[in-house]
């Protein structure tokens, strides 16, 4: 959730939908198109309400639930931001938006000129996460930070935290800093889903298992739609701290020139003196990078390992019946 104009489409589309930032521009109202071609479901829910005039007005909730790692769904559901739509949330439809969510996600322009009202819509989301599910997940995205100068970011980053985490009490939230022009986008929303994994530690052991086999100094686990990561393990630090969400950009994007060929990404390999990084895909849900220090290991023996532990992480994804996890944008 979010005012209006703070980006929650844009943002969306780019995660869900496979745009890349430029093309957000030229968005309107609704993204449905692009979900259907991508397999994402969804639908509009129109709802009706009068103001205080009498007037009776009409606005869209949109609805689409993207499938995760085979059981895992993430129903979502992007809201109007305008102040009429917002009202409207905190009463007649409360129980109806706020019942049984699992994740909150809360957008805010931090050049917003209202800003106290942004924490007055905020804290009114609260009570009623507080009141109809209590035991959600709370996540502020911090937005649009490419707007402020970069000497003032971590400043300003950091008053707005902290206002944050105090209004939020007794409930605990996250909070993250964004913008749809660099790595900061993928790295707040992979934050998000590595929480709502259910067997995340598991995976992660079996991750750790995989690179001492093969001798890798890193594997990720991408999610197989939106690329963000979902679980990794690495054997030494790395200087870029950013490095898996810059991948997933450039491997977004790639695979946008793909489908503009009428081709689908299937596998990469990159391959120098130092190292040699593969990424193939993996189980149904998901893709894989291996990274070898060793570039004089053979790119089939990589292939081969990578093939054998595929069966393996596809047990690892059956959990028992669908989870639903509902984030409110």
């Amino acid at each position: 959730m979010g005012k209006s104009g703070s980006g929650k489409t844009s943002m969306r589309s780019i995660i869900f939908a496979n745009y890349i930032a430029r093309d957000t521009r030229r968005l309107g109202a609704t993204i449905l198109d692009r979900l259907h071609s991508l397999q994402i479901n969804s639908s509009l829910s129109t709802y009706s309400l009068v103001d205080s005039v009498g007037n009776t007005k009409t606005f869209d909730v949109e609805h689409s639930h993207v499938r995760f790692l085979g059981n895992l769904v993430l129903n979502l559901w992007d809201c109007g931001g305008q102040d009429t739509f917002m009202e409207n949330y905190f009463t007649s439809q409360r129980d109806n938006i706020f019942r049984n969510v699992e994740v909150l996600i809360y957008v805010f322009d931090v050049e917003s000129r209202e800003l106290e009202k942004d924490m007055h819509y905020y804290q009114s989301c609260l009570e009623a996460i507080l009141q109809n599910s209590p035991d959600a997940k709370i996540f502020c995205l911090v937005h649009k930070m490419d707007l402020v100068q970069e000497d003032q970011r971590d400043l300003i980053f950091k008053e707005r935290e902290e206002d944050l985490r105090r209004l939020s009490r007794p409930l605990e939230c996250s909070c993250f800093r964004t913008s749809i022009w660099d790595e900061t986008l993928y790295k707040a929303w992979s934050s998000i889903v590595y929480q709502l994994i259910p067997n995340v530690q598991q995976l992660e052991m079996n991750l750790r298992n995989f690179a001492e086999i093969i001798e890798a100094d890193e594997v990720l686990l991408f999610e197989r739609a939106t690329f963000l990561v979902i679980s990794h393990y690495q054997c030494k630090e790395q200087r870029d701290a950013h490095r898996f969400e810059k991948i997933s950009n450039i491997i977004k994007q790639f695979k946008l020139s793909c489908s503009k060929l009428a081709a689908s990404f299937q596998s990469m390999e990159v391959r120098n003196s130092n190292f040699a990084a593969f990424i193939d895909i993996f189980t149904s849900n998901t893709y894989v990078m291996v990274v070898m220090s060793d570039p004089s290991i053979p790119s089939a023996a990589t292939l081969i390992n990578i093939r054998n532990a595929r069966k393996h992480f596809e047990k690892l994804e059956r959990v028992d019946g669908p989870k639903q996890c509902l984030l409110m944008r």
